[in-house]
């Protein structure tokens, strides 16, 4: 099994808050073939994208145009209602060891390791987990 490598916010070389979360730079990765995990809010009717605070105004089409290359973690509780959601591979988790995506894919902390999960990977250490897919902000480590 060849496991997927997610880009962790946009990162490839380890995080750069200057780059991460920003649609210009996942859409550079989107024409290398590269999905990327991002952190979706929904505040008084806009989505924006940003880790720990609302920082970027993203457009659903832009979301609805990539679902199939986006994982999307929902960063309030609000934005389950955004009505672009519907369409989106999302998941909310806090400290949970894996939530469930609205795919039915496990998405796992680090260091949890399910077959037919995703992993969380925060660290330069390369995994070869025999797992779905990993999420990374080293993707060139990988590809």
């Amino acid at each position: 099994m060849t496991m997927k490598i997610i880009s962790h916010r946009g990162n490839i070389h380890g995080p750069d808050p200057h780059i991460e979360n920003k649609p210009y730079h996942i859409n550079s990765l989107f024409n290398r073939g590269i999905d990327v995990e991002i952190d979706l809010w929904y505040i008084d009717g806009s989505l924006y994208l940003g880790h720990d605070e609302p920082l970027t105004l993203v457009d659903s089409d832009w979301l609805v145009k990539n679902k199939e290359k986006l994982w999307v973690h929902l960063k309030n509780l609000n934005a389950i209602n955004a009505p672009v959601v519907n369409h989106l591979n999302y998941f909310w988790h806090e400290n949970d060891k894996f939530t469930l995506t609205s795919k039915g894919i496990p998405w796992c902390f680090p260091n949890i390791f399910l077959e037919k999960g995703v992993t969380v990977t925060l660290t330069k250490e390369k995994i070869t987990k025999n797992i779905f897919g990993l999420c990374t902000d080293y993707v060139e480590d990988y590809i």
